[in-house]
């Protein structure tokens, strides 16, 4: 897991949140909920590359809401890596925010369970 992530509001431009990501160099952004029955959100480069840049939108006139993944699927800091790579894998998704008791902790890729989580020893 890394605790580099940044939670946004759903209504800033995605324009914004380019600049966000690039300020913080990182790759999903988490949509913060808009009251506490409400759950997170996910917007990754991805999905502005293809729901905005694909789609020749202007950025600074489509809201983060509008290509955003909502409810983002989100693991436990307990989960053990390879059920998080099986998520991974049987959903189609690259990475998700780590979640306990309704707060975010952090965010967890392929990448991390790769680099961090398969070798304890080392």
């Amino acid at each position: 897991m890394t605790d580099e992530f940044a939670i946004i509001d759903g209504l800033i431009t995605v324009a914004e949140a380019i600049c966000i990501s690039r300020k913080r160099e990182i790759k999903a952004l988490i949509v913060d909920k808009r009251d506490e029955n409400d759950e997170y959100g996910l917007v990754l480069t991805n999905d502005i590359a293809k729901k905005v840049l694909s789609q020749n939108k202007a950025p600074e006139r489509v809201n983060v809401y509008e290509v955003m993944t909502k409810p983002a699927l989100s693991v436990s800091p307990q989960m053990n890596v390879k059920y998080c790579a099986r998520l991974f894998e049987r959903f189609g998704i690259s990475r998700a925010p780590v979640i306990e008791n309704g707060k975010v902790l952090g965010m967890v890729s392929y990448n991390c369970i790769v680099m961090q989580g398969m070798l304890f020893d080392e």
